[in-house]
């Protein structure tokens, strides 16, 4: 079973001392009244509800699963789920940083993101259920009619409501312009929608009194490809001019998918014959719409790999303590005892602080990301909100790849910490490795991630964001340059800012004359990348750990240790990541397919 004790030391750490948001909020209108007291307060409380209402949950729903009922189409999720759904909403959590236009309490993107982790490392699998409705509000809310935000928002906002998102179908999932649901228009200006989809996470349960599928189609004078998609909302239960709801809607559950992981979450085979929907958007246009809502689903991805990282690390570190096993090599660190416990041995603690600095890089990258678009979305200066875009931009690939490719790593450290008692179930540990493998695949495969960074991200504006974000990490470099007992940290950052540019504009060189020197080369750029971010941000906490190391505080000696570990241990992987990038396409392209 374990256990989960939220990591509030290190979030108010990172919030205070590490990006000072209670001084970046007083420059946000709408967030000039909050203050360090209110962020560490709902810390306080988030981290009672996620211990003691979803974590005990989270390996009996694992164990349960969900069940369909192929008669009544029904899905019932695990034993305590719709009870913990009931009390997060009757708490406020689902409104926590919605607008408060439409009863939301109108906190700030950087406060919920860290109530998210504490959610994912508890129960990651409860957590899609809320998690997909906040993305549904965001995409309604910024591209929905002045009807369907009457209608709608107030509902996901209260968490009355759930949402969706419906785009994959059995010949289509990366490649959305091969999708072959239709859309018929009707007389009174709504559509009748038909076709399949699969993979559709929380697509039925029996947690909420309505769901509010957003759902990808193409209309009878749809053009062929991407540019043909449209985007349509469409409610399990139709709903009334008045909010109240209606009759059963043409779509429905036809299967769950059986999984190797978040058995708690109900994956849905969806249906739908002639289900009635509501044009969201622009015809033709939906899958820009659709973007909002799957750009929150990428950030809130790495974000279950950061809660997975971080619940398991805290579990194979109280193991390491307490399992006593062999003497230590260099004599016995425990000699009242017959054997030393596993934390005394070398490995095990590579595995432990392979965990904990992923888990210390992870919350620093995603805290920066939503503070991003706090600034983003509420900064009075457009020149501000335009530059935090970029950076959210940038960073939003390698917060859904390089975290969860981290995770993977994470989960399956700890879970070698525990030895044969790793893979048995009733310790917990094999479940986090199992949920955390899916988060490498969903959302955009991290490979579609590695494409976007450097395709889209970095190549198509001819590394116009990524020399942006140099020029902080540059900045930082030459201020603290001279200080020696910074320059462990520094001086690895600098020399990897410096092949970064080198490596990317040999990326581009080669790309114009071969296109798939991009794709042979975009997943170890990705990581390369994902590792000049974490490096500077460990750089900058361990300034801050530096000053205060010698207080009583053991808090910076132990982020100090954590960040020389990263620079030690981590960083040096970028070395062999540069040579794979560099190698070029030929070794993966000019064998025949016929000798594989």
């Amino acid at each position: 079973m374990g256990q989960y004790v939220a990591p509030i030391r290190d979030m108010q750490f990172v919030l205070h001392e590490f990006l000072n948001v209670s001084e970046e909020f007083k420059n946000l209108p709408a967030y000039q009244e909050i203050d360090a007291d209110i962020i560490n307060q709902v810390l306080e409380e988030g981290a009672k509800f996620t211990q003691e209402v979803l974590f005990p949950l989270n390996h009996s729903g694992d164990r349960e699963g969900c069940s369909f009922d192929a008669s009544t189409k029904a899905v019932t999720t695990p034993k305590g789920f719709k009870e913990a759904y009931k009390q997060y909403v009757e708490g406020g959590w689902a409104a926590l940083a919605c607008d408060p236009e439409y009863g939301g309490q109108g906190l700030p993107v950087s406060l919920n993101n860290s109530f998210y982790e504490m959610l994912n490392s508890s129960n990651q699998a409860w957590t899609m259920y809320p998690g997909l409705s906040h993305g549904a509000y965001e995409c309604l809310k910024e591209h929905g009619t002045d009807e369907q935000k009457k209608l709608y928002l107030p509902k996901l906002v209260s968490g009355e409501w759930t949402g969706t998102m419906c785009l994959t179908e059995a010949h289509c999932g990366t490649d959305l312009g091969l999708l072959r649901s239709k859309a018929e228009p009707q007389a009174d200006g709504t559509y009748a929608i038909s076709g399949s989809k699969i993979f559709i996470s929380a697509g039925e349960h029996d947690m909420a009194e309505n769901i509010v599928h957003l759902v990808l189609a193409r209309l009878p004078d749809a053009p062929e490809g991407s540019k043909g998609i449209s985007l349509f909302l469409v409610p399990k239960f139709k709903v009334n001019a008045d909010g109240s709801l209606g009759e059963r809607n043409g779509i429905a559950c036809g299967a769950i998918e059986e999984k190797m992981g978040i058995h708690g979450n109900a994956t849905c085979q969806m249906n739908l014959d002639g289900a009635i929907g509501t044009l969201i958007g622009q015809p033709h246009k939906g899958l820009q719409a659709m973007f909002v809502f799957m750009n929150a689903a990428r950030l809130g991805v790495g974000m279950q790999s950061l809660g997975l990282t971080e619940v398991a690390y805290q579990n194979a570190l109280v193991y390491a303590k307490d399992r006593i096993q062999m003497r230590s090599l260099s004599g016995p660190k425990a000699p009242d005892k017959p054997a030393d416990p596993i934390i005394v041995h070398p490995d095990v603690r590579r595995m432990l602080l392979t965990a904990k600095a992923f888990a210390e890089g992870a919350r620093a990258l995603t805290s920066y990301v939503a503070l991003q678009i706090d600034r983003e979305l509420n900064h009075p200066d457009e020149e501000v909100r335009k530059e935090a875009a970029g950076e959210v931009a940038l960073l939003t690939p390698i917060v859904k790849a390089f975290i969860t490719d981290n995770g993977w790593i994470a989960t399956s450290e700890a879970m070698q910490v525990y030895g044969g008692h790793g893979y048995i179930s009733e310790w917990g540990m094999e479940q986090y490795v199992r949920d955390a493998r899916i988060n490498m695949i969903y959302e955009g495969t991290n490979t579609v991630q590695s494409l976007d960074l450097l395709g889209r991200k970095i190549l198509m504006d001819n590394g116009a964001k990524l020399r942006a974000f140099g020029e902080k990490i540059k900045a930082f470099v030459e201020e603290n340059g001279l200080d020696e007992s910074m320059s462990e940290f520094v001086t690895p950052l600098g020399e990897l800012g410096e092949k970064v540019t080198k490596l990317t504009m040999e990326i581009g060189m080669k790309a114009f004359q071969n296109q798939d020197e991009v794709g042979a080369a975009a997943v170890p750029y990705l990581r390369v990348v994902g590792h000049l971010v974490f490096s500077y941000f460990f750089a900058q906490m361990a300034k801050i750990a530096l000053a205060k190391q010698d207080s009583d505080d053991k808090f910076y000696a132990a982020k100090l240790h954590t960040a020389r570990f990263y620079f030690a241990r981590l960083y040096p992987e970028t070395a062999m990541l540069i040579r794979q990038a560099r190698s070029g396409a030929s070794n993966l392209l000019a064998m025949d397919a016929d000798l594989f």
